[in-house]
């Protein structure tokens, strides 16, 4: 099904999109052959497949929460370069 050029113009003043003579043409082309795909998928059975919003089923894929001991606070602050009663200090963010 070819797609015409007002068509395309049409759908870019739509969209709001500028276009040149040279965009409308080879828009149309494009548009086109997409549309004659999707007439290509008109043509599947479709008859037993019930209708979703997801094609593939969700899973959770994360790890499960585990208690765990955390690492000690002698040990995370070796490395900061200040530091006061056991948390890192740093430059105020918002004087007042």
């Amino acid at each position: 099904m070819p797609i015409s050029r007002e068509e395309v113009a049409h759908i870019a003043l739509l969209a709001r999109v500028g276009m040149t003579e040279e965009d409308l043409e080879r828009f149309q082309g494009q548009l086109s052959d997409i549309l004659e795909q999707f007439q290509v998928l008109q043509q599947v059975d479709t008859t037993d497949v019930p209708p979703t919003a997801q094609s593939i089923d969700l899973e959770n894929v994360m790890a499960l929460d585990k208690a765990r001991p955390s690492w000690p606070g002698e040990d995370i602050l070796l490395n900061a370069p200040d530091k006061e009663e056991g948390q890192f200090k740093t430059r105020p963010v918002l004087e007042f």
